[in-house]
C-alpha cells in the first residue's frame, strides 16, 4: 500500500445509507494502485458498523475515526495521512465513473504543468435517479477576482485530483465555510494550471440535507465566504496582507440573522472599496445562490440587496448587465410565488419590464421557452465568448484553451 500512486481522501459524517455505494463505485476502477483513507467525522449513525464491514473486506480502506469537528476538521485529518503522489477526493454520497481516476491520471501524465484536475458531473437525486443533461463547467483560468460576484476557478470539489505536494505547499484547507472548496481552487490556482475535463467523472447527488442546501441562513454565510475567499486571492495576487479565517467565525456567522450584519462581521478586515465591493458581491452571490437552492430570499435579504445596487454604477458595463439580469430572475420569480412584499422591496422600477416579460416566459410552452433560448445563444455568440464568460474591466480575461463543448455554472 506504500506504493499506491493515488490516495482517495473521503470524509463521512452519518452517510450509513450512501457510503457503501460511494466505497463501491471506487473499488470498480479500472485503475487500482490507490489506497481509499475514509475520515469518519463522529458519525451518530450506522456509519462505523458500515464502514468495518468494507475495511474487512478491502485492505485499501483506512478509517481514521474522531469526534465531530466539520469538514475541514476532517479533510486535514484524513490529508496527514495521505502519502501518495496523488489525492483524489470523493464524498460519501458522491459516485465515481469506473475510468474516472485513469482518466485524471492520463491528464497529468501528458500536462506536468497540471496542479490539479476534475471533470464534468452528472447530477443524481437522493434516489440515484439522473437529473438531466451532464453539466461541465467553466476552464479555471477564466477566473476574475474582480467580478461581483467573482468568478471562481472551480473544479468540481467531489471528483479533485490534486498533487499531494501542491495541496500540502498551500496548507490544505482553511475555515472559509460552506466555500472551502472554492478557497482552495484561488490558492492552487497560483501553484499551477488547473484543469476541467469535459467528460462526466461521476454522479454527484444532490438533495435538501447537505449543509449548502439546508437553509438561506447557510446561503448567507456560503454568500459572504465565497466572495471573501475571491478577496483574499486578490490581496495575494496584489502583494498585500491576507485575509485570516479563523475557525471561530461560524458562532458569530450563525448568530448574525441577517445579511447586513453578515456583510458587517465580513468587513472587518477589509478597507472601504473592498468594503463597498463586498456589498454588492455578497448581494448578488446570495441571488445566484436562490435560483437554484431550495430556499427563498427572506425581507431583510431584500432589503440589503436593494441597497447595494447604490455600488452597481462602479462595476464594469458587462458586469452590471449580468446582475440586472439576475436581479430580474429573482424578482420574477418572487412574483411567481406570490411574494409581493418581498418582490417590491427588491426591485428598483427599471427592472419592471425586464422582470414581468421573465414573469411571462416562465408561463410559456417548453418549445417556445427552448426556441427563445437558442436565438439568444446565437445572438451572443459575436459578443462573449463561451469559454471565458463575462471578464471583468480590471480583468486579463481568459488566455487559456477554449472548451468544447462549453458549458454553464457551478453546483
Amino acid at each position: 500500500m506504500n506504493q499506491s500512486i493515488v490516495d482517495v481522501l473521503l470524509p463521512v459524517f452519518n452517510g450509513a445509507t450512501t457510503i457503501t455505494e460511494a466505497i463501491e463505485s471506487l473499488q470498480q476502477q479500472t485503475f487500482t494502485s490507490f489506497r481509499i483513507i475514509v475520515v469518519d467525522d463522529g458519525s451518530t449513525d450506522r456509519t462505523p458498523e458500515v464502514l468495518a464491514a468494507l475495511t474487512a473486506r478491502d485492505s485499501r480502506i483506512t478509517v481514521l475515526t474522531q469526534p465531530n469537528g466539520g469538514i475541514v476538521d476532517a479533510l486535514n485529518a484524513g490529508l496527514r495521512l495521505c502519502r501518495a503522489e496523488f489525492i483524489a477526493r470523493q464524498d460519501a454520497d458522491d459516485i465515481s465513473d469506473p475510468s474516472r481516476l485513469e482518466m485524471e491520471l492520463d491528464y497529468f501524465r501528458s500536462h506536468p504543468d497540471c496542479v490539479a484536475v476534475s471533470g464534468a458531473v452528472k447530477h443524481i437525486d437522493e434516489q440515484g435517479r439522473f437529473l438531466g443533461t451532464p453539466q461541465t463547467f467553466p476552464q479555471p483560468d477564466c477566473a476574475d477576482p474582480y467580478w461581483a460576484p467573482s468568478r471562481e476557478p472551480y473544479l468540481m470539489h467531489p471528483f479533485l485530483m490534486v498533487r499531494r505536494a501542491e495541496l500540502q505547499a498551500i496548507g490544505g484547507y482553511r475555515y472559509v465555510y460552506y466555500s472551502e472548496d472554492t478557497d482552495l481552487c484561488w490558492r492552487l490556482q497560483e501553484r499551477g494550471a488547473m484543469q476541467n475535463l469535459d467528460m462526466p467523472l461521476g454522479k454527484y447527488r444532490v438533495h435538501t440535507r447537505s449543509i449548502s442546501s439546508a437553509s438561506v441562513i447557510n446561503g448567507r454565510i456560503m454568500a459572504l465566504s465565497s466572495q471573501l475567499a475571491g478577496l483574499s486571492a486578490l490581496r495575494r495576487r496584489t502583494g498585500r496582507t491576507d485575509l485570516h479565517f479563523p475557525k471561530e467565525a461560524i458562532r458569530e456567522y450563525r448568530n448574525a440573522q441577517t445579511l447586513s450584519k453578515l456583510w458587517e462581521i465580513g468587513k472587518r478586515q477589509l478597507d472601504d472599496d473592498e468594503a463597498r465591493y463586498l456589498r454588492i458581491a455578497l448581494a448578488s452571490k446570495l441571488l445566484e445562490l436562490t435560483a437554484y437552492r431550495p430556499y427563498e430570499l427572506e425581507f431583510s435579504d431584500c432589503q440589503f440587496i436593494r441597497g447595494a445596487l447604490d455600488e452597481l454604477s462602479r462595476l464594469p458595463h458587462p458586469n452590471r448587465k449580468d446582475l440586472s439580469r439576475l436581479y430580474a430572475r429573482a424578482a420574477a420569480r418572487l412574483l411567481i410565488g406570490g411574494r409581493l412584499r418581498e418582490m417590491v422591496t427588491l426591485t428598483p422600477p427599471w427592472l419592471y419590464l425586464p422582470m414581468m416579460m421573465r414573469t411571462v416566459l416562465k408561463f410559456l410552452p417548453a418549445s417556445m421557452r427552448n426556441l427563445l433560448a437558442r436565438v439568444r445563444k446565437a445572438a451572443a455568440i459575436p459578443h462573449v465568448s463561451s469559454a471565458c464568460p463575462n471578464s471583468g474591466r480590471f480583468s486579463s480575461g481568459c488566455s487559456g484553451p477554449s472548451r468544447n463543448p462549453s458549458s454553464a455554472n457551478r453546483s
